[in-house]
């Protein structure tokens, strides 16, 4: 079949078939007139007699009369063919996968309307069969109806088999879409299919027969080659197994003689452990008498050692109680030594406290003597003193102009703290807005810091450009992932896709001969690897979409790429023109699901969904579309948002801010010189009313003086001390002190003496410990040497015992064994006589039994072991 176009209006169909066919020709909802030739008897079961379709794929309404002998529908592109096709696939219970096309029937309604139908009539014998079908776009499903009441898609599936009508198989029903597989088909899915398709019900059931059959014979050939292969190895298995039945009597008559001498051996082995038991009784015996030997020889010795061990435990005691003495005696000195330390201590304070008063004495006398001289200099003073001339008016205009100044004095003090709160008001919003500011900068730093881990060399030329500004005539920006700023974190991922890293990476220049200088400086002279782009001269940064983005709205879409993002207009100017950011329009999921159906819109070049990013290109010489997607990659440089215009307007707050301060301080500046201005003069006035306050009462100041001067010296004359007292009794004091100090010393020498009387006697119990220490090593050595031969004769006495007992549970056991092998009684100690005849013939036996010499002893009858 021909490519289906997607026009509205069907302009020419055709049915090349040998009769007539049907011509349909529809404009809306208007039915054309449909010449049929022929009568009902030129149709065979399940031919379509009529299809009619509303608002289905580009028909709002048509109806079409295929003709008998209906095998083809070619036509001129958008034509409708595609649309018949899939009616007459999709109105017989068809899957749409049989199409190629969309994959849910919902796309299969004309766009803008919410239902479609499809009504397909088909020729039988006895009442032809009426098929409708209605598709519903909101929840994708479809209700069907036979002869106009309602059914179910399994009811419809059984009417158009029972008419032997297959719409899946390829050479029944064959769409344009199904081309390539029905070109791919083997030769036996062809046979297969053309059998389904023309032969009668039976003919593809007897063709599974007849593989199955032939399957069937090749399994009974393989079968038969098995069972005669089998035949062939049982008789050669046959003939091995007669010389096998003859080792067999032959290895039976061996192992009667083997279990004959089995039942012999533990006799023979119980007798020789017997023997061996024996021996080791006798060696234990003399190992005893000789152990008891030395155990007599160092009898005395051990008796000394044990003397001197009774003598050395009192000596033990003694020192313990002379180091317990000496320990008792150190702790009363260290006591003792301690009261003196304190008495010290106390005479030194009384010393102390002695030459404290006599410096406050000594004070006292030199602050009369003063005093005195004092009151001598004020009397010549005041008897020198003269009459003094009237100075009250000018007091008075000393008083009067110091009280303007400090009216000045005040009123300015206001207007400074007013000058002062404004101040502060203003170092609170400059603080405030610095702080805003340096969060922004922050952000920038951090963007900076990721471009230099990713480009070190352009980080460089950043610093460059910041330092050589004035170089550019024209606006120079810095890479455009730092002048970019997405308005929302979640967008950046859809700029940063779209953008190519090295012009994210690239400096932006309003000039071109900027550009050139630029590049000039950091790529030819410091050999630098950076990027530079141009803005075009006529800015580009407003221009409209092609389409506004609320006619895209119902695809899921929600805004074009340029609204997601903010940046300086050069550089929206040069993506906008370069990347045409202003026509990308950006989706949802909802755009994912209708896919197919948005990028069959023509003026879509490039498109976002929530997680995809599409590509669509038409061919020039065959105007075919083609379609390819990518998966959008997670952000990495531009998550980080940063507002351009919020950060101008930090920056010319902040200046005004700076600008009022100064302005402040200008004014407090001023204010300053003034009151220092004031302050000079205020001090003159101060000296003068001073001076003049001295001449008119200096008389009578001299007087309070001097008798305010005779009344502290009185004071102080009164309180005196006695030095010759006190120091009377501080003699006294430190007299009583050292008597203390005396009885104590006598009490210290009294336990020094009792520590050296304890030590002396220790010394000597330690040398009188010493010589019997001596002694008891010596011995010890002489029976260290006979103890040697002592322990080592113990240890062979104990492994003798040992092994006595091994042997001993050994012959027990053999005993046991020999009388299970052969069938005895608990009891029983003698062989039986059949058994002792048995064990005597064995010994003729040995030799042809291949027994080795050592194994010879079995041939030694020995009946009966105790």
């Amino acid at each position: 079949m021909a490519a289906a176009g997607k026009r509205k209006r069907i302009s020419h169909l055709k049915a090349h078939t040998s009769d007539n066919a049907g011509v349909a020709q529809s404009s809306g909802t208007h039915e054309a007139h449909v010449p049929r030739d022929g009568s009902a008897e030129n149709f065979v079961e399940g031919s379509i007699l009529r299809i009619t379709m509303e608002n289905f794929l580009t028909y709002d309404h048509t109806v079409v009369y295929p003709g008998p002998n209906l095998n083809m529908i070619v036509g001129a592109n958008g034509t409708g063919k595609s649309s018949i096709v899939c009616a007459i696939c999709l109105g017989l219970a068809g899957k749409t996968a049989i199409l190629g096309r969309g994959d849910k029937v919902g796309l299969y309604v004309k766009r803008g309307c919410t239902k479609g139908s499809i009504q397909i009539e088909l020729y039988k014998e006895g009442g032809n069969l009426l098929i409708q079908r209605e598709i519903f776009v909101e929840n994708n499903q479809s209700v069907w109806m036979l002869h106009g009441k309602h059914s179910s898609q399994k009811a419809v599936e059984e009417e158009v088999k029972a008419l032997h009508i297959q719409v899946g198989n390829l050479c029944q029903f064959l769409p344009q879409e199904k081309v390539g597989e029905f070109a791919k088909m083997s030769n036996i899915e062809l046979l297969e299919a053309t059998e389904k398709s023309v032969g009668p019900p039976e003919m593809y059931e007897f063709h599974c027969k007849l593989k199955s059959f032939r399957t069937r014979e090749r399994e009974m050939e393989n079968v038969v080659k098995e069972k005669t292969s089998f035949l062939e190895k049982a008789r050669q298995r046959n003939e091995r197994n007669k010389h096998d039945v003859e080792r067999f009597y032959e290895k039976k008559r061996h192992l009667d003689m083997i279990k004959m001498l089995e039942r012999k051996k533990p006799w023979v082995e119980y007798e020789e452990l017997r023997t061996e038991l024996e021996g080791v009784k006798k060696e234990r015996e003399d190992a005893k008498q000789k152990l008891r030997s030395l155990k007599e020889q160092q009898a005395p010795m051990l008796r000394k050692v044990q003397n001197i061990d009774s003598r050395l435990k009192p000596i033990e005691n003694q020192m313990k109680e002379k180091t317990a003495g000496i320990r008792d005696a150190s702790q009363k000195c260290k006591a003792k030594q301690d009261q003196l330390d304190l008495k010290h201590k106390e005479i030194e304070d009384i010393k102390q406290a002695l030459s404290l008063k006599q410096t406050v004495e000594a004070d006292r006398q030199k602050r009369i003597n003063n005093t005195r001289r004092m009151i001598e200099g004020l009397k010549e003073e005041l008897a020198s003193a003269g009459e003094q001339p009237d100075v009250g008016p000018r007091l008075e205009e000393v008083n009067a102009e110091l009280r303007r100044i400090q009216e000045e004095r005040a009123k300015m003090e206001g207007e400074k703290a007013d000058l002062r709160r404004e101040k502060d008001s203003l170092n609170g919003e400059y603080r405030l807005l610095t702080n805003k500011l340096r969060t922004v900068e922050d952000m920038m730093n951090r963007k900076e810091e990721k471009l230099r881990g990713r480009s070190r060399d352009t980080h460089t030329a950043i610093q460059w450009l910041r330092e050589n500004k004035a170089l550019f005539t024209g606006n120079v920006y810095e890479p455009m992932m730092l002048v970019i700023n997405v308005r929302d974190n979640r967008f950046a991922k859809y700029v940063e896709n779209h953008i190519s890293f090295n012009d994210l990476r690239a400096f932006v220049f309003q000039r071109k001969d900027d550009m050139e200088r630029f590049m000039e400086e950091v790529r030819d002279k410091q050999n630098l690897r950076v990027n530079s782009v141009a803005a075009p001269d006529q800015s580009a940064a407003s221009r409209p979409p092609s389409r506004p983005i609320e006619s895209l709205r119902h695809f899921g879409f929600f805004s074009y790429l340029r609204e997601l993002f903010e940046a300086p207009e050069e550089v929206m100017s040069y993506l906008v023109n370069q990347y045409r950011v202003h026509d990308v329009p950006v989706g949802t999921e909802q755009t994912k699901a209708m896919i197919k159906t948005v990028i069959e819109e023509p003026y879509l070049k490039m498109l976002y969904t929530a997680e995809e990013r599409y590509t669509v290109k038409k061919s020039l010489y065959s105007n075919k579309t083609s379609t390819s997607n990518s998966a959008v990659r997670p952000s990495q440089y531009l998550t980080i948002a940063v507002d351009a215009e919020e950060k101008r307007k930090l920056e010319e707050q902040i200046k005004v801010c700076e600008s009022s301060m100064q302005a402040i301080d200008a004014q407090m500046s001023a204010m300053q010189k003034r009151a220092d201005t004031l302050d000079r003069r205020d001090n003159e006035l101060r000296v003068q009313k001073k001076e003049l306050t001295d001449l008119k009462g200096k008389k009578r100041q001299l007087e309070q003086k001097i008798s305010t001067k005779q009344d502290s010296l009185r004071q102080m004359e009164q309180g005196g001390v006695d030095l010759q007292k006190i120091e009377q009794e501080t003699q006294d004091m430190i007299s009583a002190v050292n008597k203390q100090k005396v009885a104590i010393v006598t009490e210290f020498m009294t336990h020094m003496k009792a520590r050296a009387r304890l030590s002396q006697e220790k010394v000597f119990l330690c040398l009188e410990t010493v010589g019997l220490m001596a002694e008891k090593t010596k011995l010890e050595t002489d029976c260290r040497e006979g103890s040697a031969e002592l322990r080592a004769m113990e240890q062979a006495c104990g492994q003798l015992e040992q092994r006595k007992a091994r042997l001993l549970e050994r012959c027990k056991a053999l005993m046991r064994r020999a009388r299970e092998i052969c069938n005895m009684d608990p009891g029983q100690t003698v062989v039986p006589p059949e058994l002792h005849t048995a064990f005597s013939q064995l010994s003729l036996c040995c030799v042809a039994a291949g027994l080795q010499p050592a194994e010879s002893l079995l041939c030694c009858c020995r009946p009966s072991a105790s």
